[in-house]
């Protein structure tokens, strides 16, 4: 008999487990095209010269940035995310590799 079943955390619903996975993509995505414009775009912009990359990828970021906010907010009203879920993701989304820390805290204190 375990009774590690009796601590866990209750047991996501299909909706909620798809709600989290959204957020996931999201966050990758948003995380990676974060790490593109910092390592790719940036120093090709300043060390060669070429202005055009950061342009696109900066736009493809800052729309990813936006859709990442509002999974985050949707996911925190459908899964009802702990307080500090929220700002910490928020505050995530600023920081190079932030949204895969989140992902990764956010799965452990759920459970998933």
């Amino acid at each position: 008999m375990s009774y590690a079943s009796s601590t866990a955390a209750p047991a996501l619903s299909k909706a909620q487990q798809f709600a989290l996975k959204k957020l996931t993509l999201m966050g990758y995505l948003e995380g990676t095209s974060f790490l593109l414009l910092l390592c790719v775009a940036m120093p090709l912009k300043y060390m060669l010269g070429m202005p055009e990359m950061v342009r696109y990828v900066g736009m493809a970021h800052g729309v990813l940035f936006i859709a990442y906010i509002v999974v985050l907010f949707f996911t925190a009203t459908k899964i009802r995310l702990p307080l500090w879920a929220i700002p910490a993701g928020v505050i995530g989304s600023f920081l190079p590799f932030g949204p895969f820390v989140f992902d990764y805290v956010l799965k452990k204190r759920l459970g998933e």
